[in-house]
């Protein structure tokens, strides 16, 4: 078995979800991970406003949010020159293949189905740090 990798403890991830639920599960698999440097965002425009005030290193956001869901704040982080280089994966409880396509040309780096097991998320991670 395989030596679980091992994260660079000052990686800053965002994690956006509307769901308190989910945000805290992914944020403890994070934790897990190593990677302890998490900010959480209730709805959209709370992400955005934690994206434009703080270093952010990986961007994990659902797909569905109030205010700004996902695929607005993809495009407002790909539009910006200071921004556009940070990962960011997709999250979504739905298969709607039209917001699967329009992310991927957006610039998504990684769309994860809900639900989603533990190795599912680290195998994303592990490819987009390392």
């Amino acid at each position: 078995m395989s030596t679980p990798t091992e994260f660079n403890k000052n990686v800053r991830v965002l994690v956006a979800d509307d769901y308190g639920i989910m945000r805290y599960t992914i944020i403890s698999l994070l934790n897990q991970m190593g990677l302890i440097n998490c900010i959480e965002a209730g709805d959209g425009l709370q992400a955005l406003k934690k994206i434009q005030s703080q270093q952010i290193d990986l961007i994990i956001s659902d797909l569905n949010m109030p205010f700004q869901n996902g695929l607005e704040i993809l495009k407002y982080v790909r539009s910006d020159e200071r921004l556009k280089h940070i990962p960011f994966i997709m999250v979504t409880g739905e298969s709607d293949k039209k917001a699967v396509i329009q992310a991927a040309k957006m610039g998504v780096t990684a769309f994860i189905v809900k639900p989603f097991s533990p190795d599912i998320l680290r195998k994303k991670i592990e490819s987009l740090l390392q």
